[in-house]
């Protein structure tokens, strides 16, 4: 049976109370995502009955499930983990920073940065030579805006640690692992593949495929933990080893058919109600029209268009289905040095009701007025 471990931190409580005392944009993004619900733990939720499933196969049976922090250290998410300094993930255009040191959680693979600096969880190890463990949760980073992309996602991670004298660990016994994952979800007969990968965090990595549908597609990523990571947490390389794995919400709208992932938030009974268990399949409730709208503006070409969809989400939230880049160039004797022109292609969908022109003109405007305040834009 699995063992529910729950660790807080008490830093968390003080930095929420000064970020409800900020008003600023970046407060307020925060605020808004801080507030969203953890699907993991919500009922008729895709996201809640995929990763049960995978929490009740038999092969995790004994593993504890960790709860921790939504607020991380850079040093939790990142240094601990043997993320290079120069990561594109660090950067605060793709991380959403409290302050210099404090961050939104990126990844479930954070919680090692808790778990294994738990005196309990560390006594464990010494006494039967093992631990293992799921974290599951909400997460978030700044991404582009399309049909498979939200600021704030959910992801399940699974590490096992042992000393060596008990077992070394090999890339086969990180694949049958992955192995018996696939077929908890898509069943017996499912087709796989592993492709070598790449993490910080491990060593041997894989990406394990599945052929699903008749195409060959991403369900996890996996790897033998990196000795710098254990010495990283105090753990001798020569004397512990151990494999870990992890994944997306991804997999939950491959499994069920579900085309946008704005339908695995929403609260609609027509849509929520067809979510039974891991067989369900999602069936469109109805098709409302889109409304698109483009705009055109010329910025500075070091800016990280993440920028430019974090001002997109602050006024269209949940209404928008694609931002689309349709065409950008430069042309120094027109627009200036180190500038770049851009046109973009917002489409509007909501999948409960039929927006109005009027509506979706306010919230454009809005767009436009915004992008030119924040990204000094020339719009066009």
């Amino acid at each position: 049976m699995n063992r529910k471990i729950i660790i807080k931190n008490r830093e968390e409580e003080a930095l929420i109370k000064d970020l409800n005392g900020r008003k600023d944009i970046k407060a307020e993004r925060i605020k808004r995502f801080l507030a969203l619900p953890d699907l993991t733990k919500k009922e008729h939720s895709p996201v809640k009955i995929l990763f049960g499933q995978i929490i009740n196969l038999p092969i995790f049976k004994d593993f504890d499930l960790v709860e921790f922090p939504k607020i991380v250290t850079v040093e939790q998410c990142f240094d601990l983990l043997n993320t290079p300094k120069d990561h594109p993930a660090r950067r605060e255009t793709d991380t959403y920073y409290l302050d210099d040191t404090h961050i939104l959680r990126t990844h479930t693979t954070a919680f090692w940065s808790f778990y294994l600096k738990d005196k309990e969880i560390l006594e464990k190890l010494e006494k039967d030579g093992e631990i293992k463990a799921l974290a599951l949760g909400i997460v978030f980073r700044k991404d582009e805006i399309d049909r498979s992309h939200y600021p704030a996602f959910h992801q399940i991670d699974g590490l096992l640690i042992c000393k060596k004298a008990k077992k070394i660990i090999t890339q086969e016994d990180l694949k049958d692992v992955q192995v018996e994952l696939a077929k908890g979800i898509f069943g017996p007969d499912i087709e796989w593949k592993f492709i070598p990968d790449k993490f910080p965090y491990t060593v041997e990595s894989l990406e394990m495929n599945i052929k699903f549908n008749g195409e060959w597609m991403e369900v996890n990523g996996a790897g033998l933990v990196h000795p710098q990571c254990l010495k990283n947490f105090g753990l001798d390389p020569e004397i512990y080893n151990g494999w870990a794995f992890g994944f997306g919400d991804r997999l939950a709208m491959i499994k069920m058919q579900i085309p946008d992932i704005r339908i695995l938030w929403s609260d609609d009974p027509r849509i929520t109600s067809q979510f039974k268990d891991i067989n369900s399949k999602y069936e469109e409730v109805s098709k409302y029209p889109a409304i698109s709208r483009d705009i055109s503006f010329i910025i500075d070409k070091n800016i990280n268009l993440n920028n430019y969809y974090e001002i997109v989400r602050d006024f269209a939230e949940d209404l928008i289905e694609e931002v689309k880049l349709i065409d950008e160039y430069e042309d120094e004797e027109k627009f200036g040095k180190d500038k770049k022109s851009y046109t973009f292609r917002i489409v509007y969908r909501s999948f409960e009701r039929t927006l109005t022109n009027e509506e979706i003109n306010k919230i454009q405007e809005a767009i436009r007025e915004k992008t030119k305040q924040d990204l000094g834009a020339v719009l066009r």
